[in-house]
């Protein structure tokens, strides 16, 4: 189409038609983006108070809380002028493993026939394992001289039979 120049009845309707189809196509993408935003915004609103997610998943919540206490001028962690706090050297361990080098680190000359020049000490400190204590309460039986009859020995109240419960069986005092 020039200037100056009037379209055609069926270039009129073919642009029209053609703006028909792009409209449709236009609404289309608008309701698909519509329904995105409604989707998204249902996923921004969930939180933990409102759905089955746990806390830690909650994003854009509360800020997490802020102490109460007031600021004090000091730093955090151990302060400058207090002491320091770590285990100390044991003079008599319970084990001595020593360590030579084979090699020296500098040249890479054998250290076999080198002298002794001083040691670095560090040592680890290890909890022993737990291990449980058993101990076997033996009730002697005695028979009487006099009567035939046999006496067994009282157990310790600690050693007294149990049941599949895990109660103390017989019951010597009330539950109160």
């Amino acid at each position: 189409m020039g200037e100056g120049v009037q379209p055609s009845y069926d270039e009129l309707a073919a642009l029209v038609a053609a703006q028909a189809v792009e409209l449709a196509r236009a609404r289309g993408e608008i309701a698909a983006l519509r329904d995105e935003l409604a989707e998204l915004k249902r996923r921004l609103g969930s939180n933990s108070g409102n759905s089955s997610m746990p806390p830690s998943a909650d994003r854009f919540g509360k800020p997490a809380p802020k102490s109460l206490r007031g600021k004090t001028g000091r730093r955090q962690g151990k302060q400058p002028s207090a002491p320091g706090a770590n285990l100390s050297v044991v003079e008599n361990p319970d084990a001595i493993v020593n360590h030579v080098p084979s090699a020296c680190a500098g040249c890479g000359a054998g250290l076999r026939r080198a002298g002794d020049v001083g040691v670095v000490r560090r040592q680890v400190v290890d909890l022993p394992p737990v291990r449980p204590s058993v101990t076997e309460h033996r009730l002697r039986r005695l028979r009487c001289r006099g009567c035939g009859h046999v006496t067994t020995a009282t157990a310790p109240r600690e050693a007294l039979r149990r049941r599949a419960t895990g109660r103390t069986w017989p019951r010597w005092r009330s539950i109160c």
